[in-house]
């Protein structure tokens, strides 16, 4: 089959053929349709993960997919050939990937793909959607909250804004100024903040009574950190705030006492994956894909990530 992998340490990211693994027992392959570049990916493919992380090669990347059954191993009862699934790789390690023409994983990781809901929509959302849905669930957004969320334009930061404005918290999402701000307002925000100059005077520019020095009475309650600097989004909180950090973020880097800092670590649970793809099909959850390409252009993909960009960039294989 065809895959986007590092044959070997060192070696040139390509589309290349690697063998197809037949699945074991309680495992699927799955034709892939479709896949999604993510953070990991990126990393990877910049060379940052390989002395952090244990690596099996060849090393094909992507973390989320979207397909149809091909084949199933002894004891899977769940899915049969033709079902079609989606699912999400979760974990530390360099191995599996899900940019290729085919992916041999566990049955459990997987759920039913819904009829509504296309294979791009639904590899578009995988990781990222997942992650998302952990930050939010960390912090516990009530109506009272004011919640930063910094990264808001790329995938994780797009369904974090959703996801809390769902929950009736004031969301105040970064972004430049131009089509980053339709882009931000049209996923919920209350309003967007240009980050690139003194964000605690655009966060008050842009919602007069919320400030982001720190004690003032009504100002932000919560930060999700998926892009920036932390110790400049620490500062927004007014004391007892929290922040959470999709890049593992550490209270001494927030350099304050007086706030809580959690790092979060997505977890692919299939029920969770599931519950996200329902919110996409009821058109409760926006999938925002910017472009897609074809697996032959799958390493250009990995490529534009790393560009100012908006939304989501998926891969199909025909």
């Amino acid at each position: 089959m065809r895959a986007l992998a590092f044959a070997g340490r060192g070696d040139k990211l390509a589309v290349q053929d690697i063998p197809a693994v037949e699945p074991g027992p309680g495992q699927v392959r799955v034709a892939v349709e479709a896949a999604s570049v993510n953070g990991i990916d990126a990393a990877t493919a910049a060379g940052y993960l390989w002395d952090m992380l244990p690596a099996t090669f060849p090393v094909v990347l992507g973390r989320d997919l979207a397909g149809a059954v091909a084949a199933a191993g002894p004891g899977v009862t769940r899915f049969a050939p033709g079902d079609r699934v989606a699912g999400v790789i979760t974990g530390m390690t360099l191995g599996t990937g899900t940019i290729a023409e085919s992916v041999t994983v566990d049955a459990a990781i997987l759920t039913a793909l819904p009829a509504a809901v296309t294979s791009v929509q639904a590899a578009a959302a995988g990781l990222a959607a997942v992650t998302a849905h952990d930050l939010i669930a960390a912090l516990s957004l009530t109506p009272a909250d004011v919640v930063v969320v910094s990264g808001a334009t790329g995938g994780v930061g797009a369904f974090t804004v959703q996801l809390a404005a769902a929950t009736g918290a004031t969301v105040l999402a970064t972004a430049r100024p131009g089509e980053a701000t339709g882009f931000v307002l049209g996923l919920g925000a209350a309003a967007a903040v240009d980050y690139t100059g003194d964000l605690a005077a655009a966060i008050h520019a842009a919602v007069p009574g919320v400030s982001g020095t720190p004690g003032t009475e009504g100002g932000v309650t919560a930060v999700v950190h998926a892009a920036g600097d932390v110790a400049t989004l620490a500062a927004l909180l007014r004391p007892g705030g929290r922040l959470v950090s999709a890049l593992g973020a550490t209270g001494e880097q927030a350099g304050r006492d007086d706030i809580t800092v959690t790092g979060v670590m997505a977890v692919g649970e299939p029920g969770k994956f599931a519950s996200l793809l329902a919110g996409v099909a009821a058109g409760t959850l926006q999938v925002p894909v910017t472009r897609t390409y074809p697996l032959d252009d799958a390493a250009e993909a990995v490529a534009d990530f790393g560009r100012r960009k908006l939304g989501k960039l998926a891969i199909t294989t025909p």
